[in-house]
């Protein structure tokens, strides 16, 4: 497995926005998600989209993003978007992932990042802290988690 940034495979941007979409959208969000992966190919700072590939399929992706918390636009970088396909499931392809996010996160000089999650118990296996509950868009509570780097 190899996990490089999407300007390097932009044959799977569409793969990728469709994984996003239906994994974190809602019906019509697709927009929103097609747009951030055209964005990751611009080559600015924020955002960056990783792809996990495998024998030349994409088995996963994760983001880079300066924010993925509207009320929580204080805080910044984050890892966003993680998102493995079902068959790869289970076999360090997240894991793999964040430390790609990580490692990004830390060559650009950043010494924390954050991420939020639906449910509670699953990312602070990978070492992230829990920083208590805060609100998504419009009214969705989550799990908030920083990883100082």
């Amino acid at each position: 497995m190899e996990i490089v940034p999407l300007s390097a495979v932009p044959h799977f941007a569409d793969q990728i926005t469709e994984w996003q979409w239906r994994a974190f959208g809602e019906p019509n969000s697709r927009d929103f998600f097609a747009s951030i992966v055209a964005s990751s190919l611009s080559g600015a700072d924020f955002p960056v989209t990783f792809v996990a590939v495998e024998a030349g399929k994409a088995i996963g992706t994760a983001g880079f993003w300066r924010c993925d918390l509207i009320s929580r636009q204080d805080l910044f970088p984050w890892l966003a978007a993680l998102y493995v396909d079902a068959p790869a499931r289970g076999k360090g392809v997240s894991d793999a992932l964040q430390q790609r996010v990580i490692a990004h996160a830390q060559d650009q000089g950043y010494s924390r990042l954050w991420l939020w999650s639906t449910f509670s118990g699953y990312y602070d296996r990978f070492g992230w802290q829990p920083q208590g509950e805060a609100l998504e868009y419009p009214d969705k509570r989550v799990q908030l988690y920083y990883r100082d780097i």
